[in-house]
């Protein structure tokens, strides 16, 4: 392995050293409480649950689009289209897990709601490892790394449910994720173009969850819509940033960085 990838797992290790220096950390059941809970035509938390719609938006344009580009030529690598399609399938499925959630907030129905974003989270870093590393390897850490994701959100729901609820390894799945796709960013050159867009994509995040944290201060300043609900379009816009930067990149002087070997 080269010096980048040594430093590369070498800052993830110190990572999860790092958050494995604090105890556990259970969900609180005030995170249900949402500041929005009026109904609207028999549902309840009407505008939490509907305002997930967005994600169905972006997903299933971006699994045809995945599916489509090795057509068209939109990968220098067919197998690359994988990570993505995986991607856009976990935005579709947050959809109906995150209404299913919002529907009637509590534990169980969160498991539904955090399962899909892992899905995506786990894909877009096996997505740029397939492009900016090597490309087998990024395929054939797709599905570990989605299992990891998901295990971590089944960790927290068994461990909860006996009362040492610990979301340690699901922060690690969702900010580690963001920290790993930095890094790579930033170590390993890219072969297509619009990097900036991944920049982009994850500071729409950053205002996604800024939002969710401001959820009561929104909707008592604004009255009409919540933080919370705000959050939902930001983070389908965020994923949205990811389909407009597949539809508009190219390859790059640098495209053969990445190894396409088998």
């Amino acid at each position: 392995m080269t010096r980048r990838v040594w430093i590369l797992l070498g800052a993830i290790l110190l990572a999860v050293f790092a958050v494995y220096l604090f105890p556990a950390i259970p969900q609180s059941e005030a995170y249900h409480n949402f500041a929005d809970k009026r109904a609207f035509l028999g549902v309840p938390n009407f505008f939490n649950v509907a305002s997930n719609v967005l994600f169905l938006f972006v997903g299933l344009p971006g699994m045809w689009f995945a599916l489509r580009a090795a057509e068209s030529g939109a990968f220098l690598d067919p197998r690359e289209r994988w990570p993505y399609f995986a991607f856009f399938a976990g935005v579709t499925l947050t959809a109906f897990g995150s209404a299913w959630y919002h529907w009637n907030p509590n534990d169980h129905t969160l498991v539904w709601d955090r399962i899909p974003m892992t899905i995506s989270f786990m894909s877009l870093v096996a997505a740029l490892v397939a492009e900016r590393i090597d490309v087998a390897a990024g395929v054939r850490l797709l599905f570990p790394l989605i299992a990891i994701g998901a295990g971590s959100v089944v960790y927290w729901e068994v461990t909860q449910s006996h009362g040492r609820g610990d979301l340690r390894p699901y922060a690690i799945a969702q900010f580690g994720s963001v920290l790993v796709l930095l890094l790579i960013i930033a170590l390993f050159s890219p072969r297509y173009t619009r990097t900036l867009d991944f920049a982009v994509s994850l500071a729409l995040y950053g205002v996604a969850k800024t939002f969710e944290a401001a959820d009561r201060i929104v909707f008592s300043f604004m009255r009409v819509v919540s933080g919370h609900t705000i959050k939902h379009a930001f983070a389908a816009l965020s994923a949205y940033w990811i389909l407009r930067m597949l539809r508009l990149r190219k390859a790059s002087g640098d495209a053969d960085s990445a190894s396409p070997s088998a």
